[in-house]
Parts: structure tokens; C-alpha cells; sequence
């Protein structure tokens, strides 16, 4: 019972972080704090699924080594949007501009 209830809880991290993402936001963090809650829920269900069939949990950890590069690379270019930019609106941002 409790294997399901993480396993809906995940599903459920998963599918409303992948909402977020789609939906038209303005901002970049809120972006990448979608992407972050993503990743959180595709790293919940495949530690069930390798904890399920006895795997090696090494797959795990390369995941969210990954993961964490991830997030430092889209910190890293939120932080210089908003050097070059001020902020960081979508609207603002135009890839024509030096």
C-alpha cells in the first residue's frame, strides 16, 4: 500500500511539473523549477522501479548526478540573463540583441 502511494505520488510530481512547463509562464525560474520537479519525479519512480526488481542502484545515482548538472546549468544562465537582461521575462529576452 505504501509502494502505491509513493508510486501516485511521484506520478503525480510528474505530471504537474510537466503542466507547468507547457503552460505559456513568463518567467525562466518558474521554468526551471518545473524542469527540477520533473526531474524529482522521473528520479522517485525509477528508484521504484529499480528497488522493485532488485537492480543496482548505480543507474540512480548517474541519474541524478545529471540531474544536479542540470541545475547548476540552468541557474548559471538564469543569473546571466539577468546580468545581461535585468531580468528574466521572456519578453524581454531577444536573441537578436548583442
Amino acid at each position: 500500500m505504501l509502494m502505491f502511494l509513493f508510486m501516485v505520488l511521484s506520478l503525480f510530481l510528474f505530471i504537474s511539473g510537466l503542466m507547468v512547463f507547457v503552460s505559456n509562464r513568463k518567467h525562466l525560474l518558474v521554468t526551471l523549477l518545473s524542469l527540477e520537479m520533473i526531474v524529482l519525479g522521473l528520479f522517485s519512480l525509477l528508484f521504484l522501479y529499480l528497488n522493485s526488481f532488485n537492480f543496482e542502484l548505480f543507474f540512480s545515482m548517474i541519474f541524478l548526478t545529471f540531474s544536479v548538472c542540470e541545475g547548476a546549468l540552468g541557474l548559471s544562465i538564469l543569473i546571466s540573463m539577468i546580468r545581461t537582461h535585468g531580468n528574466d521575462y521572456f519578453q524581454s529576452f531577444s536573441v537578436l540583441q548583442c
